[in-house]
């Protein structure tokens, strides 16, 4: 569906409507394709907390690092 710019700001609710249910809906500005309205994603596509109760960390992973365990870090030999 193709639709002007006046149209889709008098119209906007019924516009969404249909992206919603699967309608590309283009925007022309000038009789030019300006912008596309569709469906946004029904779920992230990243959660947070997707790895929960796959591992534990260790008492004390939270620790700063002694000044020996630091420099072997930065120098790569962690």
């Amino acid at each position: 569906m193709r639709v002007s710019v006046h149209y889709a700001k008098t119209h906007l609710s019924r516009l969404l409507d249909l992206a919603a249910n699967g309608e590309k809906i283009v925007i022309e500005r000038h009789g030019k394709p300006a912008a596309i309205l569709s469906a946004a994603p029904s779920k992230p596509s990243t959660l947070l907390g997707a790895m929960e109760g796959e591992f534990e960390l260790p008492e004390g992973w939270d620790r700063p690092l002694t000044k020996k365990e630091a420099d072997a870090f930065w120098r790569g030999a962690w």
